[in-house]
């Protein structure tokens, strides 16, 4: 058994290792991939809308379904018809994402009954939150390529972790084997 999961980690510390070398050495290939990534999202979230407005038996929910499946076609085209944009549209989303949770982080300061640590703990993480999310709407084109290096060094991070786990189990594995042949 630990020989799979000394495998499963060894490949997937393997591409975590690629992706993180592609993000860092290409970041604009990545965003690209981004792009590409939500487009397909978007048209397969159409299809689903379609199919799901032939599921319904009444008028209403039926057009709600194809004015979205529509919708969701129409950002997919969008998407890979202007990549540049859809790469700040989805930079500002994050940015907003980022203000909204730095906010509600903040609100949790002041929250009853939690621990002073776990309160200052919030309010900087919240903080942190809402920085991130004024420097990606100040400049999304520079945000990007930041959070394309940021995921790049993560995965990279993330691949040495996994190659070290599957060393680990694949080291207790024969620990383990060698214990029960002498047994």
């Amino acid at each position: 058994m630990l020989s799979s999961v000394s495998r499963s980690l060894l490949w997937r510390g393997l591409l975590a290792l690629a992706v993180g070398v592609i993000a860092i050495a290409w970041p604009g290939v990545t965003i690209g991939a981004v792009v590409i990534i939500f487009a397909i999202g978007a048209f397969t979230s159409g299809i689903w809308q379609a199919g799901s407005a032939f599921s319904q038996d009444r008028v209403g929910p039926v057009l709600g379904h194809l004015l979205l499946a529509v919708l969701d076609g129409a950002a997919g085209i969008v998407a890979l018809a202007w990549p540049g944009i859809t790469a700040y549209a989805l930079t500002i989303w994050i940015g907003a994402w980022a203000v909204v949770t730095g906010a509600w982080e903040l609100a949790m300061v002041f929250g009853s009954g939690e621990a002073a640590g776990r309160r200052a703990l919030f309010g900087i993480s919240g903080l942190i939150s809402i920085a991130l999310g004024v420097v990606l709407f100040a400049r999304p084109d520079v945000g990007a390529v930041s959070l394309v290096e940021v995921f790049g060094i993560f995965s990279f991070a993330a691949g040495i972790s996994s190659l070290v786990l599957a060393g680990e189990a694949r080291h207790t594995g024969s620990q383990i084997e060698s214990l029960r042949s002498a047994a």
